[in-house]
């Protein structure tokens, strides 16, 4: 199992940036893949990026591409969405989440470990 605790969340002007910190706790770190999710006020939880347990082939949601960029540092146990030219549409609590082991990490509903949830609020 793993356990996912978010932060560097807050507000923010449009235009701005932040980036996202999960810190993982576990002793295999390597084995998950991850994925940063969003759900604003009224609206379904949506897959924002996520990423392989090699860190290639990551995936960005139409609505973030070119804009965010996530990450990780194997060797810190941490995960990073890097977000730029934020807009208010982005304001949303953010989980940072992982599958099952070993499973298609493009497949949201193979997520089993989830964090509590940071709070990004982008001003007009």
């Amino acid at each position: 199992q793993v356990q996912l605790v978010e932060s560097g969340g807050g507000l923010v002007q449009t235009g701005g940036s932040l980036r996202l910190s999960c810190v993982a706790s576990t002793r295999a770190f390597s084995s998950y893949a991850f994925g940063w999710f969003r759900q604003a006020p009224g609206k379904e939880r949506e897959a924002v990026a996520a990423i392989s347990r090699s860190g290639d082939r990551p995936y960005y949601s139409n609505s973030v591409k070119g804009r965010f960029t996530i990450s990780r540092d194997n060797a810190e146990n941490m995960v990073y969405l890097q977000m730029d030219s934020l807009k208010p549409e982005d304001t949303a609590v953010y989980y940072c989440a992982a599958p099952v082991p070993y499973t298609d990490y493009r497949v949201w509903s193979n997520y089993e470990y989830w964090g509590s949830g940071t709070q990004v609020t982008v001003s007009s």
